[in-house]
């Protein structure tokens, strides 16, 4: 039963209740319940219109961003399909080879700038696919984590820590944590890759000339970025050493010295941290072989890798030609370990020079992306150096 249902069954009550007193006194006080129950019905009557109201100018709200919703999903399309008309592409392609009038002219007729990530104009999305592509492509860079954060990026990460304890009801008070922070700096510095171009190439329209450009270019860009960060682990040290400041500015990695041999990844893997989970070998191609040749020589049906992912860059060196003490594999996990930070977005800069070779009709494209890189989790890689040969 509602209150305003109670309210009108006490009413009928009352007269009779009215009906039936006996005194002056016990007529007022049923008067003054009476006016009381009248006053809350007028109460809940206003209430029931301010909610009606409310309920009314929600559903006109909703109506709005409905509205608005399918205007900025029309105003959205409407841009994507205007990004990646034949008219853009062939304007954009001027466009970067320094050539501004088209674009310039085609976006005043179409009343507005559309911004991008690495120009002052959108990228079609094939030339975005491009650049995307070739970072997913990539052995190692598609397994490293990504964030676009402007300047240095620092870093911390855990030095120390005591671990948790069991605490009885009634025992004494637990200790407080030993945590001990690290900080690494990722510094930014620009990857470039130049290209000399014939005059019949540079006078391609289009997509035919992007594709060409920043299919070379980025491919070459993002492989130098992953040859750096292969260089910057394999350089770790294998304890943390404070800074002058106190601070431990670099993450360390334990290191192991063994040949190849069917035990040789289940100990890399062991000497890495709790918190290394997703497991990836890089080596070089040469030094794959050596590991193969090894578990071929066993006879038996045995993973020497135990179904690890590997990967390869050939800047480690090979098993075979490596010195003593020289790091030719790395077993770790990138997505915990490493991070990379693109202060000016993942796009890639050109810049064209039409002077330097122009008596041998050709013309220098150079490309450009901003990034840092480095190892940020501590023991998240594991080394492993060529032992002494006999």
């Amino acid at each position: 039963m509602s209150r305003k249902e109670e309210i009108e069954a006490r009413k009928v009550e009352l007269r009779e209740e009215v009906e039936n007193a006996e005194t002056t006194e016990q007529v007022e006080e049923l008067e003054k319940e009476a006016d009381a129950l009248n006053e809350e019905v007028e109460q809940i009557a206003e209430q029931e219109k301010n909610e009606e109201t409310a309920k009314e100018m929600e559903e006109k709200s909703l109506a709005v961003k409905e509205v608005k919703k399918v205007e900025v999903k029309s105003m959205n399309e409407e841009m994507k399909e205007f990004r990646n008309s034949e008219k853009y592409i062939n304007a954009f392609a001027e466009y970067v080879k320094g050539n501004n009038e088209e674009m310039r002219a085609l976006l005043s007729e179409n009343a507005g700038t559309i911004t991008g990530s690495s120009s002052t104009v959108a990228v079609p999305d094939f030339v975005y696919d491009i650049v995307k592509t070739a970072w997913e492509k990539d052995d190692i860079m598609s397994l490293v984590r990504k964030v676009s954060v402007q300047g240095n990026l620092k870093v911390n990460f855990e030095a120390s820590a005591t671990d948790a304890v069991e605490h009885a009801e009634g025992s004494g008070a637990v200790t407080e944590e030993s945590l001990v922070l690290g900080i690494v700096e990722l510094k930014p510095v620009s990857i470039k890759k130049w290209i000399s171009i014939s005059d019949e190439v540079y006078g391609l329209r289009g997509e035919d000339f992007l594709r060409y450009v920043y299919d070379e270019l980025t491919y070459k860009i993002v492989k130098k970025t992953a040859d750096s960060l292969i260089a910057k682990i394999a350089a770790l040290p294998q304890s943390l050493t404070a800074n002058n400041d106190g601070i431990y500015d670099t993450v360390s990695a334990n290191k192991i010295t063994e040949a190849p041999a069917m035990g040789t990844i289940f100990n890399a893997i062991a000497n890495l941290s709790d918190e290394a989970g997703d497991y990836t070998i890089v080596m070089n191609k040469l030094t794959y072989a050596e590991f193969k040749r090894v578990q071929l020589d066993n006879n038996y049906a045995a993973d020497i890798f135990d179904g690890i992912r590997v990967r390869f860059n050939n800047t480690l060196p090979a098993y075979g030609t490596a010195t003593t003490g020289q790091v030719y594999a790395i077993v770790g996990d990138f997505n915990h370990g490493t991070l990379a930070n693109y202060p000016e977005g993942d796009g890639v800069d050109l810049k064209f020079d039409d002077k330097t070779l122009m008596t041998s009709d050709l013309i220098r494209i150079l490309g450009r992306q901003y990034v840092g890189t480095n190892a940020v989790a501590d023991k998240a890689f594991t080394l492993i150096a060529k032992p002494e040969t006999v």
